[in-house]
């Protein structure tokens, strides 16, 4: 079992920045694959960024947040980031941290490869 928890959400104005953390519990934590998702108003859950639980740490993004965003990971500390720069108004969502299962294979675009979701954070970009 994995329970996630999200932090870093606030309202940043456009061309800003802004870093999301996503701590994770448990003792396995680096045999999972992180993804970050996103929930805009009106809109459905769409994938942000994910990265790979072996030791290349491959990392994927959506076309529109790819040059602006960055994912990253901690093992030694279970928390997984995801840095938001140069962000638009349209990155303001609801985002939200997932785990696979273990051991899980990429690419890690669906919802339904993870298992485990945090409560989301909410980040906002004024115009």
């Amino acid at each position: 079992q994995v329970q996630l928890a999200e932090s870093g959400g606030g309202l940043v104005q456009a061309g800003g920045s802004l870093r999301l953390s996503c701590a994770a519990s448990g003792r396995t934590f680096s045999r999972y694959a992180m993804g970050w998702f996103r929930v805009a108003p009106g809109k459905e859950r769409e994938f942000v960024a994910a990265i790979g639980w072996t030791i290349s740490r491959t990392s994927y993004y959506a076309d529109p947040v790819k040059g602006r965003f960055t994912i990253s990971r901690d093992n030694a500390k279970n928390m997984v980031y995801l840095q938001m720069d140069s962000l638009k108004p349209e990155d303001t969502a609801v985002y939200y941290c997932a785990a696979t299962t273990e051991y899980a294979s990429g690419p890690y675009y669906y919802s339904y490869d993870y298992n485990y979701w945090g409560q989301g954070t909410q980040v906002t970009v004024s115009s």
